[in-house]
């Protein structure tokens, strides 16, 4: 996703959705917080770039060289967790929680995680298998993200 406008990138705001594979059963501690406890298997997390979505989304392709600042980051740091596919959208910051309750009808909710800047239950759920989650992607109108 690479927005030009007269010659120049532009800085789309977005909505996101990582689609997340956790190869085995952890623990994560999210700074000062209580630590949550993932099972393996599939997770979408929603989150939000008000300022520019591509820098966003290519930060959370990386490991290393990282502050921790969001709980995602704490949970993308550990070695059996991979960020397997990203979907977009441009859209307005509140289109993240309503992403997120949705989600929450469709998934299952860690509860607490990503959400203590809002009233959600949780930015990060899991899911039975990797197919239904892409679904509701697309239904909801994402489209794939692809790191260039």
């Amino acid at each position: 996703m690479k927005i030009v406008v007269r010659g120049r990138r532009a800085a789309v705001k977005g909505v996101y959705v990582l689609v997340i594979l956790v190869s085995k059963n952890i623990s994560v501690k999210v700074g000062g917080l209580k630590g949550f406890t993932l099972n393996s298997g599939f997770y979408a997390y929603v989150g939000s770039a008000q300022k520019c979505l591509e820098r966003r989304l290519m930060r959370h392709f990386r490991k290393a060289d990282k502050k921790r600042f969001w709980h995602i980051d704490y949970l993308l740091a550990m070695d059996c967790v991979s960020v397997m596919k990203v979907f977009y959208k441009e859209a307005g910051k509140q289109e993240e929680c309503e992403t997120a309750q949705y989600f929450g009808t469709v998934g299952f909710p860690v509860s607490g995680f990503g959400c203590s800047d809002c009233k959600c239950e949780s930015h990060l759920f899991r899911f039975e298998s990797l197919k239904p989650l892409e679904d509701v992607c697309i239904k909801l109108g994402f489209k794939p993200f692809s790191p260039s």
